[in-house]
């Protein structure tokens, strides 16, 4: 099951990597979901890089937030113009060291970039699932990567690592199988969605559904509901950003002219910035994805699905080391919410480190270069990887 990537030449990168794909639940034997439906083929695409060591005791599993993929490290092909989305933090000598892990990197179940999703084929039909793709959880998207685990012959993860709903599935894996998780390090996340964090998404997935190019999900064979799926794009960007990031990148400041157009063009530099953002966004994912997406994570509530309603016992299957971490300037899930996290491990009698580190730039600052951040993972794989050798 190993694999080994070579290290580009300045040494700072996993090199090439490839995407794979793991199909299990074949008809009949179809995977149950929480809502009681079933779903079956699925596949999950997904990526390693680093070098499984022969005990299987330096896995780092890598969950991504809503918008990433199985991307995480590395180039494709050589002249690729970006690396993967995660590419600051993993990789030679980085915060997650592939001179010294395996890291592993799915696409999530109800995603566009390769897993089983609302744009793959149904069998039953030979189209597109669209609105006929069931219901899936933040959980299911879990049991899925647990039959990835598994079937790369993987019985103990040394850490789940995640930021936003990453960090969600990162909790859960810890309660739904906690036997498997020796530690973990939830990022910018929360145990549940706020009023305000499922307000905005609402309004995201209304953009989408208002597009007239949308028609009840079923436009695979037509055109896209391009402009619905880029406002919606744009209204979550500004939930990752905060005030003071937005205030220093952009202030008031206008684009390439001295005078207002008096029409509704463009004028000020975030205009410009959030319609570039929600065009780059369409090219690359599938508008019903983010709605099921979404919805997987407004539905996410870990003291209810594991703790009748209790944080405390909803970790009380709980074991291993946690570091927790939120950011100063994070409005969308405040650190309050990290708080609460600490506390019911505490009560657990958890080893856990929290840390609320300083940064200016919103939520997405778990995804931006920070150098405390990259010493503290790294710091806190090393002591795991000392301490719980197996």
């Amino acid at each position: 099951m190993s694999e080994y990537i070579e290290h580009n030449e300045d040494g700072v990168s996993v090199g090439l990597v490839e995407k794979k794909f793991f199909t299990f639940a074949e008809p009949p034997n179809e995977m149950l979901l929480e809502n009681g439906d079933k779903l079956g083929p699925v596949t999950i695409a997904y990526e390693t890089c680093g070098k499984l060591n022969a005990d299987k005791s330096n896995v780092i599993f890598v969950l991504h937030a809503l918008s990433g993929d199985s991307h995480v490290a590395g180039y494709y092909q050589g002249d690729d113009p970006k690396p993967g989305w995660w590419d600051i933090m993993v990789g030679p000598g980085k915060g997650i060291d592939t001179d010294k892990y395996f890291v592993i990197c799915s696409n999530i179940l109800g995603g566009c970039m390769g897993s089983t999703g609302p744009s793959s084929i149904n069998p039953k039909t030979d189209k597109p699932y669209g609105l006929d793709f069931p219901f899936v959880t933040i959980g299911d998207m879990v049991q899925a990567q647990k039959k990835l685990i598994d079937h790369l012959g993987i019985t103990k993860i040394l850490s789940l690592i995640g930021g936003s709903i990453g960090g969600m599935q990162v909790l859960e894996w810890c309660a739904k199988y906690p036997e498997m998780a020796l530690s973990a390090i939830p990022l910018a996340t929360t145990a549940r969605h706020s009023a305000l964090a499922i307000a905005f998404n609402e309004v995201a997935r209304q953009a989408i559904m208002a597009d007239p190019h949308w028609i009840g999900g079923n436009y695979y064979a037509g055109e896209k509901p391009d402009l619905g799926l880029a406002v919606a794009r744009m209204i979550g960007h500004i939930t990752y950003l905060s005030d003071e990031s937005m205030r220093l990148k952009f202030g008031r400041r206008l684009q390439e002219k001295k005078d207002f157009s008096f029409n509704f063009d463009a004028d000020f530099q975030v205009e410009s910035y959030l319609r570039y953002q929600g065009t780059k966004f369409v090219e690359r994912f599938d508008a019903n994805s983010f709605l099921y997406i979404t919805k997987a994570s407004d539905y996410f509530a870990l003291d209810d699905q594991h703790g009748s309603g209790s944080l405390v016992e909803a970790f009380s299957k709980a074991g291993g080391k946690f570091l927790v971490v939120s950011f100063t300037s994070d409005w969308l899930y405040p650190t309050y919410q990290s708080k609460a996290l600490v506390q019911a491990m505490k009560k657990n009698g958890l080893d856990v480190s929290f840390c609320e580190i300083e940064a200016e730039w919103g939520h997405d600052a778990f995804l931006l270069p920070n150098e405390r951040l990259a010493a503290m993972v790294k710091g806190f794989l090393d002591r795991v990887y000392n301490e719980t050798r197996y």
